[in-house]
């Protein structure tokens, strides 16, 4: 039995409304040794909003590394359940620590960048920040708390970056059912369904969506995008199995991360660059073209200048393009006969514009 082909639709339960914060001390009363999992402005963030909770607090070290979690996990070795506190590093880091101690997670996101609060699968990175493997984790969180007065704290870049993530649910599950429509299991399909919702929410309620970020005002746009990045885009994954988590985009994204420069820029935001790059090696240059406009009005990046990558540009391409081809990333499912230099000629495409 392999948990990577299983439908896994998220988390356990899902608490989104003002003042979810308040909800914690119940959540947490089943256990006798909870844990605090989180970094320096995440739990500064949510100790803003959250009640008082006398708890061990476990700091990560940036990295969402299995070291790291690792380490955690040794320096509390009787804890019962892990409260996660912060961004998609914080809650990969935490899903790995509570795995090695057979105790469930609760997952507290403190922006809305990407769907770890909600999914059993995490992003793991080498300790120096270079991609390490997707991870699979036994048990989805025990429940999401998402309280939007938090959420609203998150900085513009990391609610793009989201977006970006997010848009690649639909433009990765459409390279990767390309051709199988009239075959695909039910889940898949409702999975695709899930997904065109995702990019019509997008494309219709995201500029207002930042626009109530900017004001810190709860509306139904904002948390229409905001459950989407969160809750929604983890569904698609949950419901779609290998054909709704990852594919060309994050290939790239994976491939992003072998060239220094990038390590600070926002996942979302390398992966948002991949979904460019996968349509222009699949040949869809008009969802390219079209596409285009949405990154410009909210700023999405459309070039690897974006992504501070400014010298020896060829090399750095040939880089990323070899590490995205490689036998055990996800291009493949979207080409079987992926080449690097396929995937060059993608990027040089995006380059000049497509």
């Amino acid at each position: 039995m392999s948990i990577t082909s299983e439908i896994r639709p998220g988390a356990n339960r899902y608490i989104n409304h003002t003042g979810a914060l308040a909800e914690l001390p119940e959540l947490l009363a089943p256990f006798t040794q909870p844990i605090i999992v989180t970094g320096e402005r995440s739990y500064a963030a949510f100790s803003q909003f959250a009640p008082q909770l006398d708890l061990p607090v476990y700091r990560y070290d940036g990295s969402a590394s299995d070291e790291d979690a690792a380490r955690i996990a040794q320096e509390a070795p009787d804890a019962d359940v892990v409260l996660a506190i912060g961004g998609g590093r914080v809650l990969d880091t935490a899903k790995v620590t509570a795995e090695l101690l057979h105790a469930p997670l609760i997952a507290v996101p403190t922006l809305a960048s990407n769907c770890a609060p909600y999914t059993p699968v995490g992003a793991i990175y080498h300790p120096d920040h270079r991609f390490k493997r997707v991870a699979y984790f036994t048990q989805a969180p025990y429940a999401t708390v998402v309280d939007w007065q938090l959420i609203l704290t998150t900085p513009r870049d990391y609610f793009i970056a989201g977006i970006g993530d997010t848009l690649a649910k639909w433009y990765e599950l459409a390279g990767l059912t390309h051709g199988r429509e009239g075959s695909l299991p039910v889940f898949t399909r409702v999975a695709k369904a899930i997904a065109q919702e995702l990019l019509t929410t997008l494309q219709n309620y995201a500029p207002a969506a930042l626009d109530a970020l900017a004001s810190g005002t709860v509306t139904p746009a904002f948390t229409a995008v905001a459950d989407a990045i969160i809750g929604v885009a983890g569904t698609t994954g949950g419901f779609g199995v290998a054909d709704g988590r990852q594919a060309g985009a994050h290939a790239v994204h994976n491939g992003l991360t072998h060239i220094p420069e990038t390590h600070a820029i926002l996942h979302g935001s390398k992966v948002a660059y991949g979904i460019l790059v996968q349509l222009a090696y699949t040949g869809d240059a008009v969802d390219l073209r079209a596409l285009l406009p949405f990154y410009q009005t909210i700023g999405l990046p459309t070039n690897l200048a974006a992504l501070d990558i400014t010298t020896d540009v060829e090399a750095k391409m040939h880089t990323v393009a070899a590490a995205a081809a490689s036998p055990e990333e996800s291009f493949t499912l979207i080409d079987p006969q992926v080449t690097a230099e396929g995937i060059v000629k993608a990027m040089q495409a995006v380059e000049a514009g497509a």
